[in-house]
């Protein structure tokens, strides 16, 4: 078995309580107002439930966790931007993403997220 890096370990953890605080936080949370209730409820939860899978599934080292977590942000950080009329409190957010998706795509976290499947016998280089 693969021996998982410590940055993993903790990014995985990390993503997993935020995610839990998150929901926790929820129902005592503004909403935004330039898009509707009912789509930000939706968006949140689909955040969440993300943050969730991706951390369990990074834990389990899978490779696709750490590509679902990337797009997922970025999307939320474009729509956070293009919404939000307080930009400057999204730096707190943009800085940690940045800084664990460095962590994410290290040496030692390629090494670990390596494919091994049968799609990697097909296309490993």
């Amino acid at each position: 078995m693969k021996k998982r890096p410590r940055s993993i370990t903790v990014i995985a953890w990390i993503l997993i309580i935020m995610a839990s605080i998150f929901l926790l936080k929820l129902s005592i949370m503004s909403l935004n107002n330039s898009i509707p209730v009912s789509l930000q409820y939706i968006m949140m939860y689909a955040g969440i439930s993300i943050q969730l899978i991706s951390g369990f599934a990074m834990l389990k080292g899978k490779n696709w966790a750490r590509s679902l977590y990337v797009i997922w942000s970025v999307i939320g950080l474009i729509i956070g931007i293009t919404t939000t009329a307080m930009k400057a409190g999204m730096i707190p957010g943009i800085l940690g993403f940045l800084i664990i998706t460095f962590f994410l795509f290290r040496p030692k976290a390629n090494e670990y997220f390596k494919t091994t499947g049968i799609f990697y016998m097909f296309f490993k280089k």
